[in-house]
């Protein structure tokens, strides 16, 4: 069976960090164009940061940037968000995903509707 699995999330103050993961099984994540996404209450869901089927290929929000990081591990075929600086507007549940690459090159937090895999959700709270 294809699918995401989450994991971390949880209630942190400003200023703290935490990290996500989003472990596959049933197909392997360096072959696909991986992303997080979250969506708070009465927001529209967001884009945060995406990685190509390359690991060199990524892409920020910029309302994350130089904050977040997302890495891969393959041996454990799992992604990775790490987050730092966290705001109280970072709160949301955040939600990975896999598709087949649409670029070569690049990857675009553009048409959620494309992704293959959605994970579960987990939740992320920041709130002193």
């Amino acid at each position: 069976q294809k699918q995401l699995v989450q994991s971390g999330g949880g209630l942190v103050q400003p200023g703290g960090s935490l990290r996500l993961s989003c472990a596959a099984s049933g197909f392997a994540l360096d072959h696909y164009e991986i992303a997080w996404w979250r969506r708070a209450p009465w927001k529209e869901r967001e884009g945060v940061s995406c990685m190509g089927s390359s690991a060199e290929v990524t892409h920020f929000a910029d309302s994350v940037k130089g904050r977040f990081t997302i890495s891969r591990d393959n041996a454990k075929n799992t992604v990775y968000l790490e987050m730092n600086n966290l705001k109280s507007e970072d709160t949301a549940e955040y939600f990975c995903a896999a598709r087949t690459p649409i670029y070569d090159s690049v990857c675009v937090l553009q048409y959620s509707y494309t992704y293959d895999y959605w994970g579960q959700g987990t939740q992320v709270t920041v709130s002193s």
